[in-house]
Order: structure tokens, then C-alpha cells, then sequence
């Protein structure tokens, strides 16, 4: 039980970790572009003098984010799906296609975009960008990158789902029992109010009952 609790934290502590750096890189790079492109508007109506390499660095800024954004949506298990058949499934049935899901993601990641990613990178690094000047193989890094944090991510979200840290109940569903287990909450308020106020009825009575057997036998003790 100690190894599966110190695992979990591990792995919970490397997911927070990736993401904090992933989503200091990818709102880097947008920050980046917004100030690229305002320089590019200023330098091309106002100056008169458009600035070429801050458009061709926008470009590759907009892939390194977009695949960063992307490598964070695989560790968050937010990319789009239709899972109409999957929600009538038993929940290990679910468990299982949730686990194959992520197996046929890190096969994808670890032959397209690492082993495709170096590949092409390598390649690349011949040729030069027109403005900057430099390898063009340097901003095709971010592929290979992005494939081996989408491997890491997948192999979390496994262990995650394996040891159920991981809901893969719908969310339509998870909103059925939220309401379902809000109104057992009111339904047994309603009975213990009730109940209470009954409660506080009888002892109403009992006190009126006692009063009145105190007046009775004052009336009588004083009648003697």
C-alpha cells in the first residue's frame, strides 16, 4: 500500500512539473507572438519598413505552441472523442478501451512524432531559414519534444486509470448522480427537520400536560 501511495504522489508530482513547464512555454510563446506581431504592424504601417524575420518567427513560435498546447491536452485526456458506445459499456470494459486509447496515442507519438520528428529534424538542420538565418532543423525540435512528453503523459494517464485516480464515468452520468445524491441530501434534511420539529411538539405537550397537572393539584390542595 506504501509503494502504490509513494507512486501515485510521484507520478502526481511529475504531472503537476510538466504542466507548470508546459504552460510556462506554450503562454511564452504566445506572449512572444503578440508582441512579434504588434513590432511587424508598427514596423510595416509606420515605419514603412516591414520586419521579415518577425513574421517567420511568428510562424515557428505558433508550432511550438500549438504542439506544447497540444502535449498538455493528452496529459489533461482533453482531445475531442465521441464516446457514445464507450458510455453504454460496463465500467472494466470502459477501463480497458480508456487504456488501449492511450497505448494506440503513445505508439502514435513514439513513431510519428519522435522517431518521425528526429528524422526529419536531422534533415532539416541542412537547410536555412530566409530571414533569420538560422537551421531550420532547430524549430523542428519541438516535434521529437513533443512526441516524448506525449509518451510520458500516456504512460501516466495508464497508471492513472489503472488504479482508478482517473473517472472515466461521463460526465452526463457524473451530473445524474450529483443531482440524484443533492436531493437524498434535501430528502434527509427534510425527514430530520421533521422529525425535529415533532420532537419539539411533544415536548410542547408534555410540558402543557405537566402544567395543567400542577394547577390541578394546586386547585385541589387549596380547596382543602
Amino acid at each position: 500500500m506504501n509503494n502504490i501511495n509513494g507512486t501515485n504522489h510521484a507520478s502526481h508530482t511529475l504531472r503537476n512539473l510538466l504542466d507548470y513547464i508546459l504552460k510556462l512555454l506554450a503562454g511564452g510563446s504566445f506572449l512572444a507572438m503578440v508582441i512579434l506581431t504588434c513590432w511587424q504592424v508598427f514596423t510595416r504601417y509606420l515605419l514603412r519598413n516591414p520586419s521579415s524575420w518577425s513574421e517567420e518567427l511568428v510562424s515557428y513560435l505558433f508550432a511550438w505552441m500549438s504542439l506544447l498546447g497540444a502535449s498538455i491536452v493528452v496529459g489533461e485526456r482533453g482531445h475531442m472523442n465521441i464516446p457514445i458506445a464507450v458510455e453504454q459499456m460496463k465500467p472494466n470494459s470502459q477501463k480497458v478501451l480508456a487504456v488501449f486509447s492511450e497505448v494506440v496515442a503513445c505508439l502514435f507519438s513514439a513513431i510519428i512524432l519522435v522517431f518521425g520528428g528526429i528524422q526529419i529534424t536531422k534533415l532539416a538542420m541542412g537547410q536555412m531559414t530566409s530571414s533569420l538565418g538560422v537551421p531550420v532543423g532547430i524549430f523542428y525540435v519541438v516535434l521529437p519534444l513533443s512526441g516524448v512528453l506525449n509518451i510520458i503523459y500516456t504512460i501516466l494517464n495508464i497508471m492513472d486509470i489503472l488504479n482508478g485516480s482517473i473517472c472515466l464515468t461521463p460526465i452526463n452520468e457524473r451530473a445524474k448522480n450529483t443531482i440524484k445524491e443533492a436531493k437524498n441530501g434535501t430528502e434527509q434534511e427534510r425527514i430530520e427537520k421533521e422529525g425535529t420539529e415533532q420532537k419539539t411538539i411533544e415536548a410542547k405537550g408534555k410540558e402543557q400536560e405537566a402544567e395543567r397537572m400542577i394547577k390541578t393539584e394546586k386547585h385541589r390542595m387549596e380547596g382543602k
